[in-house]
């Protein structure tokens, strides 16, 4: 009888080792595995927008944001104009921010703080045993042509200055082979959205009707190289350019004086552009005195112009 209960025991206590064997996680990081964040700081959120290149026809944004509870980030990946070749895609936080010259590789390797390295490939069934950084092996790889993802990341932190912390890195995008494609830095989403407004004050919302010469300021982005601002349906300084892509002089009376100034605009109109326009004065001290002429039209893009007519 005692033999028999020997026996049973015994049994048990090997099937509960080998139990305890199947269901045990390895650790993979020299620093141990990688840990839940449960403090992340309300508010906070990063966006990674990828870059209008020639060399591919990639795009799309990651924005990463605190969720209600704190614990994690929450990631909202949207993207497309992937290849029909060369997937499924990986994508990653990388360590370094990308340089102004674009070039991913100087971005360094994954976001890595348990050193963990990149092999063994990371198992999604076990996500605290992959790298911090590797979005695509814990949420899975992008298929193409186009993807989007919502989901919650556990393990990486958005309070600055701790070791899993993704702010102000980059976000990497590969071919299967590891070869990089594409990356954008990840920065706070309120300097992206400033970013987006001067854009769209000096190109999206641009008027139909390119202003003209006025040297109290200097816009380039739509209409390079060109002096004076955007003025609406009216010219925003000395008329309007002649046609769309069209550099003109024009000549006016400098507020103030009885001088006339002459200025060059060189406009690339988004629309039609102003056949002709009258010459108008200078709309500050700042541009009568670099012998300018400009009229401003109270527009959103003519406050901007406005703005950088007393910075020079």
């Amino acid at each position: 009888m005692h033999a028999l209960t020997f026996l049973a025991s015994a049994i048990l206590a090997l099937a509960s080792t080998a139990s305890t064997q199947t269901t045990s996680i390895p650790v993979t990081g020299l620093l141990g595995n990688a840990t839940i964040i449960t403090s992340n700081p309300q508010g906070a959120s990063y966006i990674a927008t990828l870059p209008n290149l020639s060399t591919t026809s990639i795009r799309g944004t990651i924005v990463a944001s605190t969720p209600a509870d704190g614990t994690g980030v929450s990631f909202q990946v949207s993207s497309s104009g992937f290849p029909a070749s060369g997937g499924p895609f990986l994508y990653h936080i990388h360590e370094f921010q990308v340089p102004a010259d674009g070039n991913c590789t100087a971005t360094g390797a994954h976001l890595d703080p348990f050193e963990r390295g990149e092999s063994p490939v990371c198992d999604a069934a076990d996500p605290q045993t992959c790298q911090v950084g590797d979005l695509a092996g814990k949420h899975g790889a992008i298929p193409g042509p186009g993807f989007s993802a919502n989901y919650v990341d556990p393990y990486i932190s958005l309070a600055p200055n701790t070791p899993a912390f993704a702010g102000n890195r980059s976000i990497v995008v590969h071919f299967a082979n590891k070869t990089r494609i594409t990356c954008a830095n990840l920065i706070p989403l309120a300097a992206a959205d400033e970013m987006n407004c001067t854009t769209a004050a000096n190109t999206t919302t641009t008027p139909a009707n390119p202003g003209g010469a006025g040297a109290g300021s200097n816009y380039t982005s739509a209409a390079p190289s060109m002096l004076g601002g955007y003025g609406g349906t009216n010219p925003g300084a000395a008329g309007g350019a002649t046609s769309v892509n069209a550099s003109a002089t024009y000549t006016a009376p400098v507020a103030g004086t009885s001088s006339m100034a002459t200025a060059t605009a060189t406009a690339t109109a988004m629309g039609p552009a102003e056949s002709s326009g009258a010459a108008g004065t200078a709309s500050s001290s700042v541009a009568a005195s670099t012998g300018g002429a400009s009229t401003l039209a109270l527009d959103l893009g003519a406050l901007v112009m406005a703005g950088l007519a007393f910075l020079l």
